[in-house]
């Protein structure tokens, strides 16, 4: 990124000109404007800088270097640095800016030079299309995305579409963060401790239940200390040890559960004396099996292991000592006496398993996975390598490299050597899979970095800036990026097979696929997952207004007000209607008991269905339930929320915060009268007044509608006043003027930031200086077709940022 020569200091928070464009600005800074001195400009290098030294800089230095210059310029913002067009570039955030003031018309001050309208009309236009002139005239830009991990509802329905299991766990994973109003930017989504316990423990489950194995081999163990065993002759020392100081037998007595080979293991030592070691024979049911010998010392016992061969039944195993030795002391010659200690007696046999899965019973996800068999166990290393190589190209969303599958068939192997089955052995790689950051990371590898053999595509120049070029996108990591996009999940078969045969971005192949995966079940995650997050509607769920001032608003209608919203944004999408009806449309769908709550007859059963609004107060999201709710208060609406919203989802205007020090707006106490009235005496404050004068006038339009999106004529016995004045002098009286005042008006404005905001969605990031670019050629799509919905999802698709990837330059 290029930054500013000049330190970016913000514009002074109080104002209303703190924000990246204005509300009705007299202009379009957003669309290429034809400047008074001609297109040739626009390439003219050297004409620029003459405009710049004989108009543009006497016009700063006349009225607005008095104020912005020197060692303490106003609101810390210096104008007299820039000395070059390419200079204005590096400083567009300041620029944007000043020209959004000049736009609104307190830049300069009315106290100060008066700037008339035609300098005014060319300042903005020359710096406007100055900018966009070094932006969009350099080799594009595609920015780089920062590595992306799924979030908690990508993971869920990646595991349904990768192995059929529907991972309700997932919704207990740690919250995601979110950033640019999303939660799903790349630079936000870290991976703490707790969340890859997660995954680990997630990956265990989901193999087992995606993955059904044979039953287990019948495993038989018996295990008793020394002094728990039986004794004829003998003396038992204590202490866990049983010690046989004389010839004697030592036994233990088990229900055998089936016949077949068994192992022994007795943990023995021996006091040592005499000329041979310590001798123990084992006898089964009172038979002579073998005879084993114990040479080490009672400090050092020794595992002796025998196998035997038992029949089924109760069965009694003896350990013998069979060598007993003892001489008195004598003189010098010392005592010597030899004792076998047993210290510990194990009995353990394994039964295998003759069982086999059923053909007929074996689940959905089983057989996706498995979807060839080996028809012999010679088959069975071939079989093995083609389910993980379609298994990991899946999960890993491109094909597998030869070194992955070679990690991942070696430990299924090992597995299956050591006695696991065939299937319990791919479980075991699927767990693998599951854990691995191919799978859970959107991975888009440098070329020469494993997976990224295939990334052959030509790469863009340099910058010029010293820090990136750029390269296509190859096309699995195009149909990944269009599938998370769209889908919320990993790309199918059809997007896989394109990615394969490299045939994604023929002809009209990404039309094509975008429309099919539009009419998918599956886009209903873009709808939730961006509609949801763009309109705040995630905010119902912590809406809880007062029961006894709102009785009609509960659970369930918060559940069908938001139901209410998705649907028609759902409608818009498959009807491939206007942006602009998202504002204007005179339906919606509801089912009973929401339409009720709106008081429309004639809707009966619970399922949603287009509704005609015809005849009602109601049009278009701003008169949704959901919307007027999260824009509300527990007890009260709020014009100020309602108009900050509108600013900020519709508009993409946010006002600044406010001022530290300036205390919110009072329930009651030092403010008195109506709502409108105590937000008059708040704004006389002229620390507040600036935003308020913004955000207030949208609000109060919507002041019919109550906290919870009922329409009403009174509040508090009193005659309710839609009415207010916006910026640029025109009024507004209620809903269906604000309405049509966004749509001739702010037209452009509100179709560029449903664009910005679908367009940080679809790439993960928030959008940078040279996104400008992109959006300018979708806004010139758009008004071509008439702003269709599936043209702006079709032109982000194909746009740089979206199909192309910076990379940095190799040191």
């Amino acid at each position: 990124m290029v930054h500013a020569s000049v330190q970016e200091i913000e514009l002074n928070s109080t104002s209303e000109g703190n924000m990246r464009s204005i509300f009705f600005l007299p202009i379009s800074l957003t669309v290429a404007c034809a400047c008074l001195m001609g297109d040739a400009r626009a390439t003219d290098k050297v004409l620029l800088q003459k405009q710049l030294s004989t108009q543009v800089q006497p016009l700063l230095r006349e009225h607005c270097l008095g104020c912005h210059s020197g060692a303490e310029p106003e609101a810390g913002l210096s104008l007299e640095h820039f000395d070059s067009p390419k200079a204005f570039l590096k400083g567009r955030r300041i620029w944007e800016k000043a020209v959004q003031r000049m736009a609104l018309g307190d830049m300069p001050p009315k106290e100060s030079n008066k700037l008339d309208d035609a300098k005014r009309k060319f300042l903005i236009e020359w710096i406007t299309s100055t900018i966009k002139d070094f932006e969009c005239g350099l080799t594009p830009n595609p920015g780089q995305v920062t590595l992306r991990r799924l979030n908690a509802s990508e993971y869920r329905n990646t595991i349904r579409d990768l192995v059929g299991i529907d991972y309700k766990p997932a919704e207990n994973f740690p919250a995601d963060d979110v950033g640019y109003g999303f939660d799903n930017i790349g630079d936000v989504l870290t991976l703490p401790p707790l969340l890859m316990e997660k995954y680990v423990i997630a990956a265990e489950e989901i193999s087992e239940q995606a993955i059904m194995t044979p039953p287990a081999d019948k495993q038989f163990e018996a295990n008793y200390a020394g002094n728990q065993l039986m004794l004829k002759d003998g003396q038992n020392s204590g202490d866990m040890i049983l010690t046989l100081a004389s010839t004697a037998d030592a036994m233990i007595e088990e229900q055998i559960p089936w016949p077949g080979a068994f192992q022994l293991t007795v943990t023995a030592s021996g006091d040592q004396a005499g000329n041979e070691p310590c001798k123990m024979q084992v006898l089964v049911d009172d038979k002579p099996v073998k005879e084993l010998v114990v040479r080490n010392s009672r400090e050092q016992p020794e595992d002796i292991k025998l196998p035997l061969r038992l029949r089924a039944g109760k069965r009694k195993i003896a350990l013998r000592f069979t060598n007993d030795f003892y001489v008195e002391k004598k003189g010098d010659t010392p005592q010597q006496d030899r004792n076998l200690h047993i210290h510990y007696v194990s009995l353990t046999g394994t039964q295998a398993s003759k069982a086999k899965l059923d053909p007929t019973k074996l689940s959905k996800s089983h057989k996706a996975i498995f979807f060839v068999e080996p028809k012999t166990d010679a088959d069975i290393p071939k079989v093995t390598r083609t389910v993980i190589e379609r298994l990991t190209s899946r999960a890993y969303r491109r094909m597998a490299t030869p070194e992955e599958l070679k990690a991942l068939t070696d430990m299924a192997a090992a597995l299956q050597a050591d006695g696991e089955s065939y299937e319990a052995s791919i479980q075991a790689v699927l767990q693998a899979l599951l854990i691995s950051p191919k799978f859970l990371f959107r991975v888009e590898p440098p070329r020469g970095e494993p997976g990224g053999e295939q990334r052959g595509e030509p790469r863009g120049e340099p910058r010029g800036e010293g820090l990136e070029a750029y390269r296509n996108l190859d096309d699995y990591e195009l149909a990944t990026r269009m599938s998370y996009f769209l889908w919320s999940s990993m790309p199918d078969d059809k997007l896989l097979a394109l990615a394969w045969g490299k045939k994604l971005r023929t002809g009209t192949t990404i039309e094509d696929q975008i429309k099919r995966m539009l009419a998918d079940p599956r886009s209903n995650e873009f709808i939730d997952n961006f509609a949801g997050q763009w309109l705040t509607l995630r905010k119902l769920k912590s809406f809880k207004p007062d029961p006894q001032m709102f009785p009609k608003w509960n659970d369930d209608i918060n559940k069908l007000a938001y139901f209410e919203t998705m649907n028609f944004f759902r409608g818009a999408i498959r009807e491939d209607l206007s942006i602009m009806r998202l504002l204007d449309a005179d339906f919606t769908y509801l089912n009973e008991p929401m339409a009720a709550y709106y008081g429309i007859p004639n809707v009966k059963g619970n399922n949603f269905r287009k509704v005609s609004l015809e005849g009602t107060n109601r049009a278009g999201l701003l008169t949704h339930a959901s919307v007027l709710a999260v824009t509300s208060n527990p007890t009260r609406t709020s014009p100020v929320k309602r108009g900050k919203w509108i600013l900020d989802n519709l508009l993409a205007t946010p006002p600044p915060p406010a001022p530290p020090g300036v205390p919110e707006l009072k329930e009651k106490g030092e403010l008195v009268g109506t709502l409108r009235q105590r937000l008059e005496q708040h704004r006389a404050d002229p620390a507040c007044a600036s935003c308020h004068k913004l955000m207030d006038p949208l609000g109060f339009a919507l002041e019919n509608f109550d906290a919870v999106g009922q329409w009403r004529t009174q509040d508090g016995g009193q005659a309710i006043d839609p009415s207010g004045e916006l910026p640029d002098g025109s009024r507004v009286n209620g809903v269906a003027q604000l309405r049509q005042t966004l749509l001739t008006k702010n037209k452009e404005q509100f179709a560029r930031c449903v664009t910005e905001k679908m367009l940080t969605y679809a790439l993960g990031r928030g959008l940078e200086y040279y996104d400008k670019c992109a959006v300018d050629k979708i806004m010139a799509a758009l008004q071509k077709n008439d702003y269709k919905l599936s043209t702006l999802i079709i032109e982000i698709v194909k746009s740089d940022p979206f199909q192309k990837k910076g990379e940095r330059e190799p040191e």
